[in-house]
């Protein structure tokens, strides 16, 4: 099976760009998208008829916003987190017969770090949701998670220090989770390789390759055995992410 996550920064901008094309371009069991942007009947058809589609919007239009196709129609849809009220649209699950999928895009942190404290409360109730779904079965888990964990995740750690998403409260929590029984699965297969999946759009940065790594496949820990690879797509255009891919027996 292979899943390819990938914040596009808003899904109409994106086709425009040809992401569409890229998404064709291989033949994914699961597309997971965060960011949209749009509500339900704003989003332009992607081509993918023989896919189950399923959408959770932000209230507040042109913002935020997950989206999930899928070739195999899941048993159920979860849409937000049940202890924190998700109008953002940042959370989707998917239940299928052997794992959950949970897509997610991870609150900002802002400017001045003006909603933290609104990051770490949702970080714990994110955790809180992700382990009450592993009791049950065990769980893949994709999106743009708004951290780059450990210096090797970023271009330049000392003078982003204290930065939104590279400040010790969000590092910390990413930690918390990983340790909450899950599993970082690019950093797991490849713990020296230097890799990002997000560049400013500011004084070239990808061109210069400045970049961070803050988009994710996570598995809990007894899904592991079952990943062949984790990748990232960075010459992969259309949005200020790349896309990240998951394979799974």
């Amino acid at each position: 099976m292979k899943l390819i996550s990938w914040n596009v920064n808003g899904i109409r901008a994106a086709l425009n760009k040809g992401v569409d094309a890229l998404l064709h371009s291989e033949d994914f069991d699961i597309i997971a998208l965060q960011e949209t942007k749009a509500q339900p009947d704003q989003i332009p058809s992607l081509g993918y008829d023989h896919y189950h589609c399923y959408v959770h919007s932000a209230v507040k239009k042109g913002y935020s916003g997950t989206m999930v196709l899928t070739k195999q129609a899941p048993v159920s849809v979860y849409y937000g987190l049940t202890t924190l009220n998700d109008d953002e649209g940042r959370v989707l699950t998917l239940e299928y017969p052997q794992f959950y999928l949970v897509n997610v895009y991870v609150p900002n942190s802002q400017n001045e770090l003006k909603r933290l404290d609104y990051r770490q409360h949702w970080d714990a109730c994110f955790l809180q949701y992700l382990q009450k779904l592993d009791q049950q079965k065990p769980l893949i888990v994709c999106g743009d998670m708004n951290v780059a964990h450990q210096t090797i995740d970023i271009k330049n750690p000392d003078t982003n220090h204290r930065n939104a998403g590279f400040t010790d409260e969000e590092r910390y929590d990413f930690t918390k989770l990983l340790q909450g029984g899950f599993i970082d699965t690019f950093r797991h297969l490849y713990p020296d390789t230097i890799r990002y999946s997000w560049w400013s759009y500011r004084f070239k940065a990808r061109e210069r390759n400045v970049g961070w790594r803050i988009d994710y496949w996570l598995v809990s820990n007894r899904l592991m055995d079952q990943v062949i690879d984790s990748h990232i797509y960075d010459s992969w255009m259309g949005s200020d992410h790349a896309p990240v891919v998951l394979e799974v027996r």
